[in-house]
């Protein structure tokens, strides 16, 4: 991925549990990596069984990936983790306006006082 080319925050929300089985699916498809959140969903009121509340309890991952891997990525997700499966996932792109890559690295001739 290079600072120059188009970018897009890729957002993928999934029932909790699953966002590692979509991080994968991330990766197979190009990905470099992503950022895994916990989240709470505010749909459908929690359910109570047998007096236990069962809240619903998500996880986003997020990614800033070039404009193209995102359409790969979103295919891909679609294909093995949508809607109808366990996982339940929803995703969506925001533009990027601007992204820099930052790396933390001693010098060559090592740490400088």
């Amino acid at each position: 991925m290079t600072e120059s080319s188009p970018k897009k925050a890729l957002y993928i929300i999934v029932n909790v549990g699953f966002a590692d089985e979509v991080a994968e699916i991330m990766r197979k498809e190009g990905s470099g990596g992503a950022t895994i959140l916990n989240a709470r969903g505010s749909g459908p009121m929690p359910k109570s069984i047998l007096g236990i509340t069962i809240d619903t309890e998500k996880e986003i991952i997020l990614s800033v990936v070039d404009e193209e891997m995102s359409e790969k990525i979103i295919h891909a997700v679609r294909q093995k983790a949508g809607l109808g499966t366990p996982c339940n996932s929803i995703c969506f792109t925001m533009p990027v306006d601007k992204f820099v890559m930052t790396h933390v690295s001693a010098p060559p001739d090592g740490p400088t006082k």
